[in-house]
């Protein structure tokens, strides 16, 4: 089967990562595997080189017709069995393309409950009818889309995000490890891992870990892992909060399994998601979890965690200390995570849906 996924990019993002993991495993069973990303750089990329990685160029407005183009054409002379789109732009592109182009079956997968306002929402309404199937990462993503009116009723399924869990697994060592890179002593580890975004909403973390702070004598800190356009912000928080001491922002790192393993909590603070693969991650890791209640949530974690109001940061400070009381791993939720979000059961899935009529 000859399979192009097209992407929005190839970022540093658990969507990025999902894909590249998927093209990974389509290439491994037999399949032949080709990326399209329409803008940015490669940040997140496929293990196997052989997966050939075509840049779009689609950087802004002016640029769209030749991105249209040059995807039109790479379609054409590719002639793909299936065309898989990732994220909004990349969705609505591809069936811009199937009106004026065969495509011999496209599939369109948003990753998010909130893909935009209401303009990205008719343009999905629009569209819809171009697509053969329509997929999100989680029930609660397709219920939003369903009541936004960006889909039909029924006319969007769930299908969950796979991890490659050879690349997250609890790793004994870790802690020693990050402990003497960052040169830490006996405090707890509090982690976060995501963009420096609106979405991801640091600042009512960071709320949060003030009030910890102020309000417990435990000796903890915060690392956060990312990058992004409100890193400077979030800066000025730290300072303004007096939280030099007790927040360290690491960058972006190619290690989240080691810092998932080494962290005592690892903390989602998120206003909206789709289905927030860095949670399988973290409980993959045996990490215990602490996430806000956002689409996708409830799914990963089931009894395995806790689920907090959105920017409520004094009910995330609460459960971000009950969660820093247990001294053992989160050894059980391991093997949840893998018999349900295991990329090789979600493979299944996608040729599935790939061969179905």
């Amino acid at each position: 089967m000859k399979i192009l996924y097209v992407i929005t990019g190839l970022g540093k993002g658990g969507a990025e990562r999902v894909v590249c993991d998927l093209a990974d495993k389509m290439y491994e069973k037999g399949n032949i595997v080709k990326i399209a990303y329409l803008t940015g750089d490669i940040l997140t990329r496929p293990v196997n080189e052989k997966i050939e990685l075509i840049k779009l160029n689609l950087n802004s407005i002016s640029t769209f017709l030749f991105a249209y183009v040059s995807l039109s054409r790479l379609i054409k002379d590719y002639n793909p069995d299936i065309v898989h789109a990732h994220m909004v732009h990349a969705n609505i592109i591809t069936r811009l393309i199937k009106i004026l182009s065969p495509v011999k079956k496209l599939i369109n997968t948003a990753h998010n409950s909130n893909e935009g306002g209401i303009i990205r929402m008719l343009l999905y309404r629009a569209t819809h009818h171009l697509a053969d199937v329509t997929t999100n990462v989680s029930n609660t993503a397709v219920s939003a889309f369903e009541a936004k009116n960006a889909v039909p009723k029924n006319g969007m399924r769930t299908v969950y995000n796979g991890v490659n869990f050879n690349n997250f697994k609890y790793q004994p060592e870790a802690r020693k490890k990050i402990v003497a890179e960052l040169g830490l002593n006996e405090e707890k580890i509090i982690l976060a891992v995501g963009r420096f975004n609106i979405q991801k909403n640091y600042p009512n973390l960071l709320r949060a870990i003030k009030y910890l702070k102020e309000n417990n004598a435990l000796d903890f800190i915060l690392l956060i892992a990312g990058d992004g356009e409100l890193k400077s912000t979030l800066e000025k928080i730290i300072l303004e909060f007096d939280l030099s001491d007790d927040v360290k922002l690491l960058g972006i790192r190619n290690d989240i399994s080691t810092l998932m393993s080494a962290c005592d909590v690892f903390v989602l603070s998120s206003d909206y998601e789709g289905l927030p693969t860095v949670l399988i991650e973290a409980l993959a890791c045996q990490s215990h979890v602490v996430s806000t209640d956002v689409s996708g949530a409830r799914e990963i974690i089931s009894d395995y965690g806790k689920i907090v109001p959105i920017n409520e940061y004094k009910t995330l400070a609460e459960q971000i200390f009950i969660s820093l009381q247990c001294e053992d791993r989160n050894k059980l939720a391991g093997s949840y995570i893998k018999n349900n979000f295991d990329i090789d059961i979600i493979y299944n899935q996608w040729i599935d849906i790939y061969k179905s009529k």
